[in-house]
């Protein structure tokens, strides 16, 4: 074919889909000039060292879906110093020996994938010190030596992913100083052994997803802590029965901003460790969804400063309520899933200070009212979605229903989310007035009650004052008489308040009675004529009068009613009583005064129909027992109401 060709430039020959099972020695030769060759699709089952191709200008060569099988050693053939790019996918082949690409020194791409490799030869890739990239995933590799990477100096990325490796052991990738990318998910290791990553001055990537981790430390990752950035840990077997315990595995990887921990097998992560996050200052996403968190602490999160992303989803079996305050350090954070995490209620607390939140998942979640005091901190927030959530449409959720339509906020599927009790109402348009209404009687009520108290109270303030206050200074004046235990010193027993026309019967049937029996029980009685001060104002006198006394007995009559000094002595009277707590008045009727006379005298009147009083009888054999109760009054002792008094006259005089 070459032959027919010789003399024109080819770039591309592209020969696949010929059935192709065998190229002798110099087949290609004439085709000198191709810069890519493609045989994929064809039956071709041995390599042999391109020797049926020129070495001149080839750089891409494909030979996939073939079915080599094994790759031999190729240290004395012809030297292809242009070719840049080998892909083998999609072949059979189980074994490479050393230095089966040595035919090839500046080779940079080199694709193995997809195949049945099951060993790698010590040097197998011996001499390929340019290869920046190599791929060996799906494969059946099982082991992995000190030398199986030797002389790969610049390689930047190696995937090994979906093979057999059960231990990676120590210093096994020390020879890739420069490499940038590490792709070990998917196979069966168990165990990393601490210093495997030494040498490896270069490492920005590494995934371990999808093996059997079980344990994770610090010293996992020591060689690589200073350059380290994503690391993949999820679906592993990595578990904790409490968040008790203290580690800190990632306590040295300080320029890690991407890190996976999701799906841990079988049962998820269950427990956060108490400062598991301790040293990832540059974190800046954080998948941790689908573990069955059943403890999860409020300041969980708390190291996470410049986290910018959260995914915590598909949680359902763990915790159910959100801590307040848990994300209260996210102040970066710009996306948080929590999507079917059957949360049934949020804290008006559990979102402070997400002040950058733009995106807010809350899909597939029991929740049934929504507290609009949630989105209170979050200013910049522009999405959410509330989809499937059993949102009931009912008062509790009247003002979640007002935001949800007129917010700016995007809301997933707003005009299709149905009442969890009546699916076929609509939660933006259910029927809110009768919660309206409810308010309303509410205020109608308290408003109603107001006016009411507006209007009692200042009726029972005008006519019944001061009889309140009166009988509540005569209850604490009581209480102070019953329960004191020092008795108070006064100069006088008694002030003595009488009109002049009553004078007579003070000095003379009411003196002897009282003061004169100094032998037993006398009193010390205060009278104006006699123990007043001369040349001092009366007025002077009477205040000082009343209050050097323990009690003011004011002797009434008609005379007295119409004395304005005799009003004003038991007016005065009436002010120690507010002033001392004390009872002072003692009321003796000279005379049988109808309350009706007394209307004219109002603040007497008052006093009459509160104060117990005792009445001068005009029967000689009542007199001794009217005394009695006079001197007990006096000496702070309660006396019955004149009504019994008359009752107990009646009895003696018959």
């Amino acid at each position: 074919m070459c032959s027919h060709l010789r003399g024109k430039k080819i770039h591309d020959l592209n020969l696949i889909k010929n059935n192709i099972t065998y190229l002798p020695p110099g087949t290609l030769m004439n085709c000198s000039s191709a810069i890519q060759l493609d045989l994929s699709h064809n039956r071709l089952k041995n390599f042999n060292c391109l020797t049926f191709l020129s070495p001149f200008k080839l750089s891409h060569l494909t030979i996939e879906h073939n079915l080599l099988k094994r790759l031999q050693s190729c240290r004395h053939w012809p030297i292809f110093h242009n070719l840049q790019s080998i892909s083998l996918r999609y072949n059979r082949i189980w074994s490479v020996d050393n230095k089966a690409f040595s035919f090839a020194p500046n080779l940079k791409t080199l694709k193995l994938n997809i195949n049945n490799i099951i060993f790698l030869g010590k040097q197998c890739f011996s001499g390929l010190k340019h290869l920046t990239k190599l791929r060996l995933d799906n494969n059946l590799i099982t082991d992995l030596y000190n030398n199986s990477f030797l002389g790969l100096n610049n390689l930047r990325t190696l995937l090994l992913r979906n093979n057999r490796i059960s231990v990676i052991f120590e210093q096994v990738f020390q020879d890739l100083e420069n490499l940038n990318i590490l792709d070990l998910g998917g196979n069966k290791i168990t165990q990393v052994t601490n210093g495997s990553f030494i040498g490896m001055k270069s490492l920005s990537k590494l995934y371990l997803d999808n093996n059997q981790i079980k344990h994770i430390s610090g010293g996992m990752f020591h060689g690589v802590e200073a350059t380290l950035q994503v690391l993949d840990l999820e679906s592993n077997k990595i578990s904790f029965l409490t968040s008790r315990q203290n580690l800190t595995p990632f306590s040295n990887l300080r320029n890690v901003y991407d890190l996976k921990l999701q799906s841990q097998q079988p049962h998820g992560l269950m427990a956060i460790p108490k400062g598991f996050f301790t040293g990832l200052h540059s974190l800046r996403s954080l998948y941790l969804g689908n573990n069955r968190l059943t403890q999860l602490g409020f300041d969980v999160f708390d190291a996470l400063g410049n986290l910018t992303f959260l995914n915590l989803a598909e949680d359902c079996n763990g915790v159910q309520n959100l801590s307040p305050g848990i994300f209260k350090n996210l102040v970066h954070l710009r996306f948080l899933d929590l999507e079917n995490m059957c949360l049934q209620s949020l804290s008006p607390n559990v979102f402070s200070n997400l002040t950058s939140l733009k995106r807010l998942q809350l899909t597939k979640n029991g929740l049934k009212h929504i507290d609009v005091s949630i989105f209170d901190n979050m200013t910049n927030l522009s999405y959410l979605d509330i989809y499937k959530c059993p949102l009931t449409c009912t008062c509790d959720n009247k003002d979640f229903q007002r935001w949800l339509n007129v917010s700016r906020v995007q809301v997933v599927y707003a005009f299709n989310i149905t009442c969890s009790h009546d699916r076929s109402l609509f939660f933006h348009n259910f029927d809110t007035h009768v919660c309206d209404l409810k308010e309303k009687l509410i205020l109608f009520c308290c408003s109603f009650t107001f006016l009411c108290l507006l209007i009692i109270i200042p009726i029972v303030y005008s006519k019944s004052y001061w009889r309140l206050k009166y009988n509540y200074f005569l209850f604490i004046s009581w209480l102070n008489e019953r329960w004191s235990s020092n008795k108070d010193l006064y100069k006088y027993d008694a002030f003595v308040s009488y009109n002049t026309r009553d004078e007579d019967w003070v000095y003379e049937t009411m003196l002897p009675m009282l003061e004169r029996c100094r032998s037993s029980k006398g009193l010390r009685l205060c009278l104006h004529h006699r123990d007043f001060q001369l040349g001092r104002d009366i007025v002077d006198n009477i205040v000082d009068s009343i209050h050097n006394s323990r009690k003011t007995l004011c002797v009434v009559s008609r005379s007295y009613l119409r004395s304005e000094w005799c009003s004003m002595e038991m007016q005065l009277a009436s002010y120690k009583l507010f002033d001392e707590m004390r009872d002072v008045l003692v009321l003796v009727l000279l005379e049988d005064i109808p309350l009706r006379e007394l209307s004219t005298y109002h603040r007497m009147r008052k006093v009459m129909l509160k104060k117990t009083y005792i009445t001068w009888p005009r029967e000689p054999q009542a007199q001794k027992l009217f005394w009695a109760k006079v001197k007990k009054a006096l000496r702070g002792i309660e006396v019955e109401d004149d009504e019994s008094d008359s009752v107990i006259s009646d009895d003696e005089s018959r």
